[in-house]
């Protein structure tokens, strides 16, 4: 995987030599654009700490450019003039996208160059709190028992939809997707017992649990997650293996001189290791990462791999 890796970032500085380089010492001359989902995500808290902090450091405005759900913003960025000015900051879906029949129009490997992984969020799993299913296994059983039971999503490339989606393969069970425009409107048909189960990142699932709506039966990362505090990883509590994590990375347009990635690589990196910023994103429900742009690279590679054929296997396209 370090090979591929390599490669790949090798290939972004040939072509940004074929395409003329920015010199990094006269980086950024203009604003900076983070194009990024609608307002109020996860994708768009991540995008505005970062823009709030890179506006400081860098001496030029960043500013949030928020799109409407679906694969428009990789699409934007895909085919910015790649001189670091426009930028991507989203989840595994903008990767996810261009897999899923009728996706998104552009390749992740080949059409951006990565800079840093930002933060995850696993995903937890959630039923009506009035449900039977009091544990994962609890919830096998019952899915076996009434083969089509309903879980909703925000859509076709939605990390909820996918973890959902690699549930039902694993635990060989029937589940039938149900999208909706946007979380809050699965979260209101989970209660109004039109789905009967969820998969939403921590940061959505918690607050519906704590106010005794819903009831979490497990945390889709491996171990446990202190933002999701007592609930136990589904690997752990009736099937072994299970992962599905929310990750959130920043990704410039492919062509993008190296020095340029590099320079933004070197500030997000210190603004995700800052005093206090641990906190700040475990507040907005993101443990904060950082990583190199190659060790960022086999991540993508390793998730279009594994998600490839759960997203085959369910016939998973564009609603």
């Amino acid at each position: 995987m370090r090979l591929h890796s390599e490669a790949w970032i090798l290939s972004v500085g040939v072509m940004a030599a074929a395409a003329g380089t920015v010199p990094a010492q006269g980086y950024p001359n203009r604003p900076i654009r983070v194009v990024t989902s609608e307002a109020g995500g996860g994708n768009d808290r991540m995008a505005r700490v970062l823009a709030q902090a890179m506006s400081v450091s860098m001496g030029q405005q960043v500013t949030v450019d928020n799109r409407p759900a679906g694969v428009t913003p990789g699409e934007i960025v895909s085919k910015a003039p790649p001189d670091g000015h426009t930028l991507l900051v989203y989840n595994n879906s903008v990767w996810i996208a261009p897999l899923i029949e009728g996706g998104g129009q552009y390749d992740a490997v080949r059409d951006f160059a990565p800079i840093s992984e930002l933060a995850r969020t696993p995903n937890v799993v959630v039923v009506k709190a009035s449900s039977p299913a009091r544990s994962v296994p609890e919830l096998i059983a019952i899915a076996k028992a009434n083969p089509g039971l309903k879980f909703g999503s925000s859509g076709a490339g939605a990390t909820a939809r996918l973890a959902g989606e690699l549930f039902a393969a694993m635990a060989s069970v029937k589940l039938v997707h149900v999208g909706f425009k946007g979380n809050a409107a699965s979260v209101n048909a989970l209660l109004a017992d039109e789905v009967q189960v969820l998969f939403p990142t921590a940061s959505s699932a918690m607050p519906l649990v704590l106010s005794g709506k819903a009831r979490a039966l497990g945390v889709t990362s491996t171990e446990p997650s202190p933002l999701a505090p007592g609930v136990p990883p589904v690997a752990e509590s009736g099937l072994p293996g299970y992962a599905s994590t929310t990750i959130f990375g920043a990704f410039a347009p492919a062509a993008t001189p190296r020095a340029v990635v590099a320079r933004l690589n070197d500030e997000m990196v210190r603004f995700l290791g800052a005093p206090g910023m641990k906190e700040k994103l475990a507040g907005l429900g993101m443990d904060a990462v950082g990583s190199s742009p190659q060790e960022f690279a086999v991540t993508v590679k390793s998730e279009l791999a594994r998600m490839t054929k759960v997203i085959r296997d369910a016939g998973i396209r564009v609603e």
